[in-house]
């Protein structure tokens, strides 16, 4: 088997454990389906990964490396002006939630619950409390100079969070109980509740 066959075969070993985890849970999954549905044997599948935790850490660790680098590719990146920065920022971590529709309940089930496998948010997260610093000197600077509101930066990320993740993980229940359904489909939805929070934090930041 080549190089490149050996990458493909894990990549789809991953693919369809992070679809068991994320909708089983660790408890609920198993290793022999999860080759099963890639294609290969329970022994292969041992092969990349010897163990059900090994994969389950791999999964964990490959989505906060995602997170992380997308709070500071966007957020951090000092270049841009502080609003474009704020309205990048909350896109992109909806784009990233709305992706992983998954990800939300998995942590809250399966991570807060069992301290044992915080360490995982506490190595890929460290960069982004430095981001939290010196977000909130960019906010007190630009607040000072009259171009936003002063805000406490953790509120205003847990508004973010808030704000982009109910909508995601609830969209379907919203669109049938407000009976939009057929007129209204759920991309569209989506599209129009991530302006709707970009524009809401932003006259939030910005209110006169």
């Amino acid at each position: 088997m080549s190089e490149q066959e050996k990458k493909s075969k894990e990549q789809l070993i991953l693919e369809v454990a992070e679809s068991e985890f994320f909708s089983k849970g660790f408890d609920g999954t198993r290793t022999v389906v999860i080759a099963q549905k890639a294609g290969v044997t329970h022994a292969m599948l041992h092969y990349y990964f010897r163990t059900k935790e090994q994969l389950f850490d791999r999964i964990i660790s490959d989505k906060f490396e995602l997170i992380s680098q997308m709070v500071l590719s966007v957020l951090g990146n000092s270049e841009l002006p502080l609003i474009e920065r704020l309205r990048e920022g909350i896109a992109s971590h909806f784009d990233l939630v709305a992706a992983n529709p998954l990800l939300p309940r998995f942590l809250i089930t399966e991570m807060l619950p069992h301290p044992e496998r915080y360490h995982f948010m506490y190595e890929k997260l460290n960069s982004i409390r430095q981001l939290y610093t010196d977000l909130q000197k960019s906010v007190d600077e630009a607040a000072a100079q009259g171009v936003i509101e002063r805000v406490d930066v953790m509120m205003l990320l847990t508004s973010i969070l808030s704000l982009n993740v109910f909508p995601i993980i609830s969209s379907q229940f919203i669109l049938q109980m407000v009976g939009e359904v057929g007129q209204f489909d759920q991309a569209q939805f989506l599209a129009a509740r991530k302006q709707e929070t970009i524009e809401m934090i932003m006259r939030r930041i910005t209110k006169k």
